[in-house]
């Protein structure tokens, strides 16, 4: 391959990397489904993660509860923004048997100095690192786009999917049939 070539190669895929982080970071990317899911309940997996403390939380623990698990990460600034929103659900649904998980997309210190720092949660908070990606990418973000929230009926099962920062309406409108 002549020199030409490769330059204009590198710089093609260089683009191409460039717009996928930014539509992994980025409103344009919002996209949700419902969902009429055969898969395995997530909740029956076995899939556990650590909390901010190191110790590892189950998955299967919310079994019972209408769950909407928020993939995010503190760098993100959709996910930063949309925190209050899950703070207001969480605080007006708990008592009805619903539950936000937040799992963050980075490390333990990261996530711990942001919360810390940024916000009273109201919500378990789980530290996903590439396990928390590969959970995501199995339940159908397959571009790896931040935040991205998952709404799982009581049995664990997949009822809703939503890429980009969350429509507190849309998901009232989702849990109100369910609650």
């Amino acid at each position: 391959m002549n020199r030409l070539v490769r330059r204009r190669l590198f710089a093609s895929l260089l683009l191409l990397s460039t717009g996928l982080l930014l539509v992994a970071c980025s409103k344009h990317a919002e996209s949700d489904s419902v969902v009429a899911s055969s898969a395995p309940s997530v909740l029956a997996t076995g899939e556990a993660f650590p909390d901010l403390n190191g110790k590892l939380q189950p998955l299967a623990q919310w079994k019972g509860r209408v769950v909407l698990l928020n993939f995010w990460a503190p760098w993100c600034p959709p996910c930063r923004k949309e925190i209050p929103d899950l703070v207001k659900l969480q605080a007006k649904y708990a008592n009805r048997g619903f539950t936000v998980v937040g799992i963050a997309i980075d490390t333990a210190d990261n996530t711990q100095a942001f919360t810390d720092q940024q916000f009273d949660l109201n919500y378990p908070i789980l530290v996903g690192g590439e396990k928390g990606i590969e959970l995501a990418k199995r339940l159908g973000n397959t571009v790896g786009v931040l935040p991205y929230s998952v709404i799982l009926d009581r049995r664990g099962e997949v009822l809703y999917t939503h890429r980009s920062e969350i429509d507190p309406a849309r998901v009232e409108q989702i849990l109100r049939p369910i609650m």
